[in-house]
């Protein structure tokens, strides 16, 4: 069973991939508006830093990493998850998701990788850029075990992305209504492209247990660079590298739960 799953998953990517791919030319105009949107964040964050030098103790660099990380980070993450766990609400409701449970196959694996989101393609190329830019313009000294930490946050990262959104996506199976999770979810995020530090204490404890977002971005990459991180301390970098495995095992217990409680399109 599972030679069959791994033969049929690059097929259900090609599939969706080229689905995707049909009108080229508008695939990457769209790609270009979000590299502009999230260009113009970035550039908020510039003006406030040319106003006042640093935000909490962070550089221009620094912060340029940071905001690479978060968004490189999310976008991996998403690509796994978003657009098929915010649309899992209407399959729900309209009882097809009721199919996928009679099929020879995961629902979660089909639900992921027949809906491969390339279209997070802008958002990568924008934060590997501004991410090569920061690592070679940020004070600090690299070597094989800080490389070595930063690419086993961002993969953790990674994975604590998918398994939130995952999370959220699977409350559809008990609730019907989930999507206005996700709501709370960007709210939260969006907060992660700034430094921990600059918030109240309520926020920071939120960030980092509730909605662990910060494990995403000033947590790791602060641990990384030296920064004093709130609350976690000298634990920053362990619960940076633990974090995304811990939460994938919890969206995993979280999935079967939810799907042992679903009753079907009748409720």
């Amino acid at each position: 069973m599972l030679m069959h799953h791994l033969r049929v998953l690059p097929l259900l990517v090609r599939m969706h991939v080229r689905s995707q791919m049909e009108y080229r030319g508008a695939f990457w105009l769209d790609r270009l508006a979000q590299i502009l949107s999230y260009g113009s964040v970035f550039a908020t964050i510039g003006i406030l830093l040319a106003r006042f030098d640093t935000l909490g103790g962070w550089t221009w660099p620094e912060l340029a990493l940071l905001f690479s990380f978060q968004l490189l980070a999310y976008s991996l993450g998403a690509a796994m998850s978003f657009v098929q766990l915010r649309d899992l609400e209407e399959l729900v409701r309209l009882g097809t998701f009721d199919t996928l449970l009679v099929k020879p196959f995961s629902p979660w694996a089909y639900l992921v990788f027949s809906g491969l989101n390339i279209g997070y393609a802008g958002h990568v190329i924008l934060a590997v850029v501004l991410m090569g830019w920061a690592v070679l313009s940020v004070d600090f000294t690299w070597s094989v075990w800080s490389a070595s930490f930063f690419i086993a946050a961002l993969t953790s990262a990674t994975l604590l992305t998918g398994a939130l959104i995952t999370m959220i996506g699977a409350t559809a199976l008990i609730w019907v209504r989930s999507n206005h999770l996700f709501s709370i979810f960007f709210g939260f995020w969006e907060l992660t492209r700034y430094p921990l530090n600059i918030f109240p204490g309520g926020i920071q404890t939120i960030l980092i247990t509730a909605v662990p977002l910060a494990l995403t971005s000033s947590v790791p990459v602060g641990a990384l660079l030296g920064k004093p991180i709130p609350i976690l301390g000298d634990w920053a970098g362990p619960v940076s590298l633990v974090g995304g495995p811990i939460w994938v095992l919890l969206a995993i217990a979280h999935w079967r739960y939810a799907t042992g409680k679903y009753q079907g399109a009748g409720g």
